[in-house]
């Protein structure tokens, strides 16, 4: 076989590998389905928990530094502390050995049977879940194909005379095996492949672990290269997350380097007859001892890049601070994301019509510019979120999140609109303090009244939203019909005050105009509460 053979044997190995883990991850993302989002939810300060968070999610979807970069992005949401990050980033690193574990099995002899049987159930079946585990099936099948392509196009390489010199030349010399292993995995951007490309070598007996390990060093720190690139864009505290995990997977290769020849020596106890097992193994045992003596010193690196790094990020922005297009690779976090924007873009509203009132009530114009620049951030939010639900929806997802799809666009438009009833209300108050116009007692009280009722209807609204609640959307509907017959009731009354001379024209539109405003935000809580129900 000439080395252009080789050549195309090892890439079209490596393409199969690589697209078998994707297909392979993405069946199980998407048939854990909220069982993942919920342990990204559930994640606590304990970064015990956050080690076998890591290590569980790594294991879902295959990519330790798919996980990363997940983390990194929840870090520059605010969603998680450089403490809880890395105790996560540390699973990730023990999470991706299983890939390793399980292809260190030769099992390239059914994977013909997987391809198959998965390939048919994914053409015939029609249930989400179904085609989820055939995707699993297949993708099984297509990554030990490749890893078969890749030995058989290797076995040539271990009689090859350069290669033998090669061998002999990087054995002896670790930080040259590291070397390699760092340049191989950051152009590949996987240490999945990196360890199946020497686990294929391993097969064919063209390396021993004097060779594979340094090279497994150096992979560990080359998968750093996904998620610093992910944080480039990114706020400081994003940065340090990324910081930690190249600080990690540096200095458990620095403590190892020097117990290279008792480490190898106890690897090939574990498996003596086959170095593929053995390559795994130690890719196992290498990241599990350096979490297991680098996670009680957690605290430390956080201190390490505080140093390196100082200052904090600023979370609030113009703009969206969940959302991350760098999640898109893992669509059921994604989606998960925009819930988390939205929410925030609700209570950002919520927080304005309050602010309006405040500023038309008490003559308050730092109130109506705080009001006015809540608007800008609810104006971005809606664009950054109606973007992101666009690049989302050409994703392949669960048929209960591609459902949600229309009515979130409801929902964002209709917070939209409040935030635009909330200015206009700061208008009123402008435009009150401005004329010095005053309302009297009775109109102050009916304000209050029908106030409270709008933001009642709005709070019921955002928990509704937020938590699914099956009543939430009948309660809203009664609190809808009361603001109704208040706005009604209360225009009567100022028809009333305005025949009787007891309140002046100019105060009587500008009550009217308020009463109207609030009315209408009543209007779109209810849109908002009730968008489960219309989407069932």
């Amino acid at each position: 076989m000439d080395k252009f053979a080789i050549f195309t044997g090892l890439l079209g190995g490596l393409g199969l590998f690589l697209y078998g883990m994707k297909l392979m991850g993405d069946g199980l993302e998407n048939a854990a389905g909220e069982g993942l989002k919920s342990i990204l939810e559930k994640l606590t300060s304990n970064k015990y928990i956050g080690v076998l968070v890591g290590a569980a999610v790594t294991a879902i979807i295959q990519s330790s530094s798919a996980t990363t970069v997940m983390i990194v992005s929840f870090v520059n949401a605010g969603l998680m502390n450089l403490l809880q990050a890395a105790g996560v980033i540390m699973g990730a690193n023990i999470g991706t050995t299983i890939t390793a574990q399980m292809v260190s099995f030769k099992l390239d002899a059914i994977a013909p049977i997987f391809i198959g049987v998965g390939a048919i159930i994914l053409l015939v079946a029609k249930k989400k879940r179904v085609r989820d585990i055939a995707s699993i099936a297949l993708g099984f099948g297509i990554l030990f194909m490749g890893m078969g392509v890749m030995s058989d196009a290797m076995k040539p390489i271990a009689e090859a005379s350069w290669f033998k010199e090669f061998v002999i030349v990087v054995a002896d010399n670790s930080i040259l095996g590291l070397l390699a292993g760092l340049g191989m995995t950051a152009v590949v951007q996987s240490s999945s492949a990196t360890t199946g490309i020497l686990v294929a070598l391993a097969t064919t007996g063209a390396i021993d672990m004097r060779l594979a390990f340094p090279v497994i060093l150096g992979c560990n720190i080359g998968t750093c290269v996904t998620a610093i690139l992910a944080s480039l864009g990114a706020n400081r505290t994003a940065k340090k997350a990324a910081l930690i995990h190249l600080l990690f997977n540096s200095m458990g290769a620095l403590i190892f380097l020097p117990f290279i020849g008792p480490f190898i020596r106890l690897v090939e106890s574990t498996d003596p007859s086959s170095v593929a097992r053995q390559v795994a193994n130690a890719h196992t045992i290498f990241n599990v001892t350096v979490t297991v003596l680098l996670l009680p010193l957690s605290a430390y690196l956080v201190k390490i890049v505080n140093r390196i790094l100082p200052g904090d990020a600023e979370i609030e922005k113009e703009g969206a601070i969940y959302l991350d297009k760098s999640l898109l690779e893992t669509p059921i976090v994604a989606n998960g994301q925009v819930f988390k924007e939205t929410l925030r873009m609700a209570t950002k509203a919520k927080e304005n019509v309050a602010l309006a009132m405040e500023a038309f009530t008490n003559s308050n114009m730092d109130s109506a510019d705080k009001v006015y620049k809540n608007e800008k951030i609810i104006n971005a939010l809606e664009k950054d979120i109606t973007d992101y639900l666009v690049e989302l929806s050409q994703l392949e997802l669960p048929e209960e999140d591609i459902k949600l799809f229309s009515s979130t666009y409801h929902v964002i438009n209709d917070i939209e609109r409040i935030g635009d009833h909330a200015e206009n209300i700061a208008d009123l108050a402008v435009e009150k303090i401005n004329k010095n116009i005053h309302l009297g007692s009775s109109a102050k009280e009916e304000l209050t009244i029908i106030f409270d009722k709008t933001m009642k209807a709005m709070e019921i609204a955002i928990e509704s939203y937020n938590n699914k609640k099956i009543m939430a959307p009948i309660e809203i509907e009664q609190i809808e019909d009361e603001i109704d017959e208040l706005e009604k009731k209360f225009r009567e009354n100022n028809i009333k005050r305005l025949n009787e001379k007891s309140c002046s024209a100019a105060s009587s539109v500008i009550f009217l105009d308020l009463l109207s405003n609030l009315e209408r935000i009543g209007d779109h809580a209810n849109n908002i509460g009730t968008s489960g129900k219309k989407n069932k």
